[in-house]
């Protein structure tokens, strides 16, 4: 099974569109992930990240409710 999972843009490194990064967090977890498939991603913005990739951009709403629901499949595990 693959999971996708919302994350928010700290900051962004251009260094070209093909090797363009961003450090992204994950509920206090920041990674490096390539913004190569989303040239339209800023700084604050929610994107998907999938396998070290942003696929896409969601909006803010969008993507709380992402993270709640997978915060709530988290306390049941527990």
């Amino acid at each position: 099974m693959c999971l996708a999972v919302p994350g928010k843009v700290i900051s962004i490194s251009e260094a070209g569109s093909l090797s363009r990064t961003g450090l992204v967090e994950f509920s206090g977890i920041s990674t490096q992930v390539s913004l190569a498939y989303v040239p339209e991603a800023k700084v604050d913005d929610y994107v998907i990240i999938h396998a070290g990739f942003a696929l896409s951009v969601l909006d803010q709403e969008e993507a709380e409710q992402s993270l709640l629901v997978f915060a709530q499949m988290d306390a049941l595990s527990d």
